[in-house]
């Protein structure tokens, strides 16, 4: 049992920081995702007001 119990506490600290980084990194990408998509609606819509066609979507995004 005392073999488990410090398996438990060596492994412990690295799952408490790769959940941390984990939801932070998925905190991220998710502002950058919904940044983007605030951004692409701005444009279209200055776009929209310049008489310009909308932008087409590009392979890389």
């Amino acid at each position: 049992m005392q073999a488990w119990s410090g398996i438990i506490w060596a492994l412990a600290p690295t799952l408490i920081v790769l959940t941390l980084f984990f939801f932070i990194l998925r905190a991220v990408v998710r502002s950058d995702r919904n940044e983007r998509k605030a951004y692409a609606k701005v444009e279209a819509e200055e776009r929209a007001k310049r008489g310009l066609p909308p932008k087409t979507p590009t392979a890389a995004g």
